[in-house]
């Protein structure tokens, strides 16, 4: 990365998405945080997995894809928030609405969060059971 920051943009950190991603091993999600943190640019929502954990918990993306879930949430949130939102949804992720035991009893959002998913089974699919093959004798 630190070659392609010297011999593609001079040594300076690009400010669009479009180069940031251009960054070996720089995806949407990095790219939206830097651009956002260091530049305050709100290029997008960064998409991770207490992103797309919230985003189904609390009905705003029916996806499961993040370019997919990251679309879903821009079009529901003020380009002036994206930055604040990508933060604030990470933080209560990582905090509050946790993967396996999320506190539902303290969270801010308990009144009007549908908690889909919550409490009963996942929306991952398994892969089905093999049966067990009969070893030749």
């Amino acid at each position: 990365m630190g070659e392609t920051l010297i011999d593609e943009f001079g040594g300076t950190v690009p400010k669009s998405i479009e180069e940031m991603t251009r960054l070996p091993g720089v995806a949407r999600k990095t790219a939206n945080v830097v651009l956002g943190t260091a530049y305050k640019i709100p290029s997008g929502i960064p998409i991770d997995t207490h992103v797309q954990r919230l985003a189904y918990r609390l009905g705003l993306s029916d996806e499961d894809k993040p370019d997919a879930i990251e679309s879903d949430l821009k079009a529901l949130v003020p380009q002036d928030e994206w930055i604040w939102f990508g933060h604030a949804m990470i933080w209560h992720g990582r905090r509050i609405c946790q993967a396996r035991i999320p506190q539902c009893e303290i969270c801010a959002l308990n009144g009007v969060c549908p908690k889909r998913g919550v409490g009963g089974p996942s929306r991952k699919k398994r892969p089905p059971r093999r049966s067990p093959v009969a070893s030749p004798d």
